[in-house]
């Protein structure tokens, strides 16, 4: 099983960059990205209500649930 994180998707519906969002939630653009590649292994749940506020979304628009 593998979640993953559609926040590229996100950010080109909300016309946002990776900086726009990074300095919205107050995190590393290098976090963001490490997000955005799926490369992250956790994210808390205070930045995850951050991204989804600066984003005007749910968690379930970003987040993602595949079975392997």
């Amino acid at each position: 099983m593998t979640i993953i994180i559609n926040i590229d998707v996100m950010l080109a519906k909300r016309k946002m960059s990776v900086t726009g969002l990074a300095d919205k939630v107050g995190i590393t653009m290098a976090n963001v990205s490490v997000l955005k590649n799926g490369k992250a292994r956790a994210i808390r749940f205070s930045t995850l209500e951050a991204i989804c506020e600066a984003l005007e979304c749910q968690p379930g628009d970003i987040l993602e649930y595949k079975k392997d």
